[in-house]
Parts: C-alpha cells; sequence; structure tokens
C-alpha cells in the first residue's frame, strides 16, 4: 500500500481560486439571460440588433418605456386598462390576432384559459395616419405576452408593435 502526500502551497491554492472565480464570473456573462430580452422582430424574416425588454413591467411608467423601445409616443396614462380572459379554445379572429403576435416573436398559446391585464394608450405620433391610433399591451405576471398597434377605424389596421412592420390586418 502506498500513500501519497500533496502539500499545496498557499501560493498555489489563491492562485486555484482566483482562476475558478474568474472562470465562474466568464460563464455568467456568457450564458444567456434566460429570455428577459428577445429581439425585436423586423419587417423581414431576420431579427433586428435591438433588445427589447418584456420584463418586469409593472407600473405605467414601465409600460410606456416598453413601447418607447419601439419608438412610439404615447398618451401619459392608458385609456383602458381591463382584465381579459384569453380563451381556452381560439376561434378565428383569436388565431388571426395569435399571427399578429407570432410574427412579433410571441404567442399566446400557453396563456389560454388564463387573465391577463389589457393596457391601451393613444398613440400621439403614428405616421401618415390622420385619424386615432392605439396601442395595446398583454400583460401577465408582470411580462408584456402580446400587443398590438391598430387603428380605431372600422376599416383600420393591426400590427406588431415594431413601427417597420405592415399591417397584416
Amino acid at each position: 500500500m502506498f500513500i501519497y502526500s500533496l502539500k499545496a502551497s498557499t501560493l498555489k491554492f489563491v492562485a486555484v481560486v482566483i482562476i475558478s472565480i474568474g472562470l465562474l464570473i466568464t460563464l455568467i456573462t456568457v450564458i444567456p439571460s434566460g429570455g428577459e430580452s428577445v429581439y425585436a422582430a423586423s419587417g423581414q424574416d431576420n431579427k433586428s440588433s435591438v433588445k427589447i425588454n418584456y420584463k418586469n413591467i409593472k407600473v405605467n411608467e414601465e409600460r410606456i418605456e416598453f413601447l418607447r423601445q419601439f419608438g412610439w409616443e404615447v398618451s401619459p396614462e392608458p385609456v383602458e386598462a381591463v382584465e381579459i380572459l384569453i380563451p381556452k379554445e381560439f376561434d378565428s379572429v383569436y388565431k388571426k390576432y395569435n399571427d399578429v403576435q407570432k410574427a412579433q416573436s410571441l404567442n399566446l398559446e400557453k396563456y389560454r384559459n388564463k387573465a391577463v391585464k389589457r393596457y391601451t394608450y393613444e398613440i400621439t405620433d403614428y405616421p401618415n395616419h390622420t385619424g386615432t391610433v392605439y396601442a395595446n399591451i398583454l400583460v401577465y405576471k408582470d411580462r408584456v405576452i402580446g400587443g398590438d398597434i391598430c387603428s380605431a377605424e372600422i376599416n383600420g389596421f393591426m400590427h406588431g408593435f415594431d413601427k417597420n412592420n405592415k399591417p397584416l390586418f
């Protein structure tokens, strides 16, 4: 039977600890943030280089700032704040609306049968449009899960948050 004993000097021990801490910090900064922000979908099939924060949207100022990330200026207070129920089964209207969400890398399917808050703001700077335009934000547990930009007219338009999106309907 052979027994080996190694005595690590204090200097070697400190060096190993420092290298381990440096490696840990590097891993933390390199690993993705776990979905805290999503790239804004552009009008094309590729991703824009702008990161959009969808989490921690708790108060009015944070909702306004969320819309500003897309370049929108809105009224200082929502014109409506209501609780809605995402239906368990999507009819044709909800399927079309979810297509708008999917076009901006969001999806309402996992929120079926959940109560969410819808905040509606009037957009004050919509380009080349004289009518009223609204921004709707759907929030579930302090996270934006969907929304749209739409006109108030009967034959109006609707599209995702991105200013470059073409109206989907």
